[in-house]
């Protein structure tokens, strides 16, 4: 294996210029500020967990987690989402807080799966955390937080759908009772959303004909509130029922928060079937065909931390809205140059140190002279690429100036 060269960086993860992470806080700042209206406070997380709480705990797939040895031994990871550490902390450091919790996040995190299908090991999400609420309002609280934070994030035009993993659950339950290897192909064809190859797993079972029609009408539930009346005839099983009625009531608070116009019922959409518990949704810019949010009730976590809890969430793909979505602009403040020559320094120093106070930024040059100057037409603009203009004003406090 040939040696890497000094500028190479390993695969699947990217440096951010400076008109990017310009971009990236702005975004930052915006959505935490949204949620700190909600009433959501920001909390931190070591970006190394121990592989056998929180590895083990996490919803990512043991072959997608960064794994590595600490000087013990002792099997580490690099975090693959944040839900799973502020589970670990809800449980222990905020153990004596009382619920319901609402939590906030913006990270890195690290999956190994995205290097592979060439998208990014390392990337940024910004997200909530609801605990100890099991009610459709808490849902529909993270659901209507999620369109002010994607609205906050400068995403304009989206549309979230919502889902819930009971419904599938309990139509499975009533037609393929007791083919658990079933069941997970069809949800397999459902979460990849590979409807061709969820058909063809119909066709290879041997079904009755009411239970095959309930099987293949679950495609054609998406829509508005609507698709709630069509979900109940399609199965009677008391799950499902439970199920639809909690989207209906998420729903109608929905359109009380007046987000409704945002959302739409897709009961094929069920998340990560392993996590999630209950509703789950996922958010979609019109300039990306893959999702720019998701989440869901996860009310299984906590309980391996030792605080059973239900809990709720959602978190914004930060990078996916950096580089595909045209919404927040920012126009980088330029910096003052400050030139001055070694009789002028104090007097210089001082008004450098003037503007920084007042919030400017202020770059200095020393000169020896006159000769040694940059030019206000030179200045502003002459230097372009991808950190943009070099000056936005000059100053000189230079002898013979």
């Amino acid at each position: 294996m040939s040696k890497p060269k000094g500028f190479e960086k390993p695969s699947g993860v990217r440096d951010y210029l400076p008109y990017a992470v310009e971009k990236l806080r702005a975004i930052e700042r915006s959505v935490l500020d949204c949620m700190a209206g909600w009433g959501y406070r920001q909390i931190m997380t070591p970006t190394m967990e121990y592989y056998e709480t929180v590895g083990v705990a996490s919803s990512t797939s043991d072959h997608k987690l960064f794994k590595l040895l600490n000087n013990r031994g002792t099997s580490m990871v690099l975090r693959s989402d944040m839900t799973t550490p502020i589970a670990r902390v809800v449980s222990s450091l905020l153990r004596e807080e009382p619920l319901p919790l609402r939590l906030s996040y913006h990270a890195n995190v690290f999956r190994a799966i995205e290097e592979e299908a060439g998208r990014e090991a390392e990337f940024f999400q910004t997200g909530v955390e609801l605990v100890g609420d099991d009610s459709p309002e808490a849902d529909a609280e993270v659901v209507a937080l999620a369109v002010a934070s994607l609205q906050a994030a400068g995403v304009t035009s989206f549309k979230i759908a919502l889902g819930h993993v009971g419904f599938l659950n309990g139509l499975l339950e009533d037609a393929v009772p007791g083919r658990e290897d079933v069941r997970e192909a069809l949800k397999e064809g459902l979460l990849h959303r590979d409807y061709v190859g969820y058909r063809e797993t119909l066709a290879q079972l041997s079904l009755a004909a009411e239970q095959r029609d309930e099987l293949e009408g679950i495609l054609r539930l998406r829509g508005g509130k609507e698709i709630c009346s069509q979900a109940r005839e399609l199965s009677q099983n008391p799950l499902a029922q439970a199920s639809v009625e909690h989207l209906s009531q998420v729903w109608d608070a929905l359109e009380d928060y007046g987000v409704a116009q945002h959302v739409m019922i897709d009961l094929t959409m069920i998340g990560d079937f392993s996590y999630y518990t209950g509703m789950t949704f996922e958010g979609y810019a019109a300039e990306l065909g893959f999702p720019v949010c998701s989440g869901g009730r996860y009310n299984k976590l906590l309980q391996q931390f030792g605080r059973p809890a239900p809990a709720t969430g959602f978190s914004l793909k930060t990078n996916r809205i950096l580089d595909g979505v045209n919404g927040i602009q920012v126009e980088p403040a330029l910096p003052i140059l400050l030139q001055y020559d070694v009789a002028h320094r104090k007097e210089a120093f001082a008004e450098a140190k003037r503007l920084r106070s007042e919030g400017r930024s202020v770059v200095m040059k020393h000169s020896d002279g006159p000769d040694d100057l940059i030019c206000d037409t030179a200045g502003k603009g002459k230097r372009k690429g991808p950190l943009g203009p070099a000056y936005g004003e000059i100053v000189s406090f230079v002898e013979g100036d």
